[in-house]
C-alpha cells in the first residue's frame, strides 16, 4: 500500500462563511464526509506565525515567529512536516507549492518549508513559488491549482503542500462578510474541488494508493477585514481529514485538533502504513 498525504491550505478563510448554505461546497466536501475539528488559534493571528505552528508542529514560542518579517525566527530547530517525512522516508518524495512566497522561497523571509538543495537535485524534493503579493492571488493560486492538479494525475509526490491565499487578500480589501470576500471563497473553493477530482481519479486508476488529504486555516477576517488580534472571529480555525482511495471507508477521526497538532497527526498517516 502506498501512503499518500496532501494538505490544502487556504488563507484567512472563517469559518461561518465556509459553513453557509451553497458556500464552499469542495471545502465541505473534505469537513462532512471525512473528520474535522474547530481550531484556536495563537495570538497573534497572522499568517507567519500561524502557518509556521501549523507546518512544523510547534508553539509561536517554539519557532519564534511572530510576524510576517520572520525576524528572529528559530524555524532551523522546527522542520517541517515535509523535511520530518523525508528524515524518516529518504527516498519519499515532497511537494510544496505556494502563492505567498514566504512559506517556500529560499530568496525570501523564512522559508517555512525548509528548501534541502540536496534532495531538489536528486528530485526528490520539489518548491513552486507564485508571488501573488506582487501579480495578485487570483491569477497565482490559479496557477498553484493548475500545477497541482497536472502533478497529482501524472507524477504525486508522497507529501504535499499546496497553500492558497486569495481569500486573505480580498478580507483585507472588502471585509469577512463582504461579497467580494464570498466570491473569492467560491473561487477558491473551486480550486480545491479541482485539486480533490484530481485525487479521486488518480486513486481510482491506482488502487494501491492510500490518500489523506487535509485540509485548514490559519485565521479569520473581522467583519470590516483585517486580523491579528485574539477578537474569536480571528482565533476561529479548522482542520479536516479526508481519506480517499485504497482506505476510503476507514476514516481516520479526531474530536479536537490543535494547530501544532495537525504535522505529527498527518504524519502518522505516513509512518503506519496499512498492510
Amino acid at each position: 500500500m502506498q501512503q499518500k498525504l496532501l494538505l490544502i491550505g487556504v488563507d484567512g478563510v472563517r469559518l461561518d462563511i465556509v459553513r453557509k448554505e451553497n458556500h464552499a461546497p469542495n471545502i465541505n466536501r473534505i469537513l462532512n464526509n471525512g473528520s474535522s475539528a474547530e481550531m484556536t488559534m495563537e495570538v497573534p493571528t497572522i499568517s507567519g506565525p500561524g502557518w509556521s505552528s501549523i507546518l512544523t508542529g510547534t508553539t509561536h514560542a517554539q519557532h519564534g515567529v511572530q510576524d510576517n518579517t520572520f525576524r528572529g525566527n528559530r524555524l532551523y530547530e522546527c522542520p517541517d512536516f515535509l523535511t520530518r517525512a523525508a528524515v524518516a522516508h529518504p527516498m519519499m518524495k515532497t511537494v510544496a507549492a505556494s502563492s505567498w512566497p514566504p512559506l517556500v522561497d529560499p530568496a525570501g523571509p523564512g522559508p517555512v518549508i525548509a528548501t534541502r538543495n540536496d534532495q531538489i537535485i536528486s528530485c526528490h524534493h520539489r518548491l513552486v513559488v507564485r508571488d501573488g503579493e506582487t501579480y495578485g492571488y487570483r491569477l497565482a493560486d490559479s496557477e498553484i491549482a493548475r500545477f497541482a492538479v497536472i502533478s497529482i494525475s501524472n507524477d504525486p509526490a508522497d507529501a504535499s503542500f499546496i497553500y492558497l491565499g486569495e481569500v486573505d487578500e480580498v478580507g483585507h480589501l472588502y471585509g469577512g462578510i463582504s461579497e467580494e470576500y464570498e466570491s473569492a471563497l467560491s473561487r477558491v473553493d473551486e480550486h480545491v474541488g479541482e485539486i480533490l477530482d484530481a485525487v479521486e481519479r488518480r486513486s481510482s486508476n491506482h488502487p494501491d494508493e492510500d490518500w489523506l488529504v487535509c485540509i485548514t486555516t490559519d485565521h479569520g477576517h473581522l467583519d470590516e477585514g483585517g486580523h491579528g488580534g485574539a477578537d474569536p472571529v480571528l482565533r476561529r480555525s479548522f482542520f479536516g481529514a479526508l481519506r480517499l482511495g485504497a482506505r476510503s471507508s476507514d476514516q481516520y477521526s479526531f474530536e479536537s485538533m490543535r494547530p501544532e497538532q495537525i504535522a505529527g497527526w498527518m504524519l502518522r498517516h505516513l509512518d503506519t502504513p496499512i498492510q
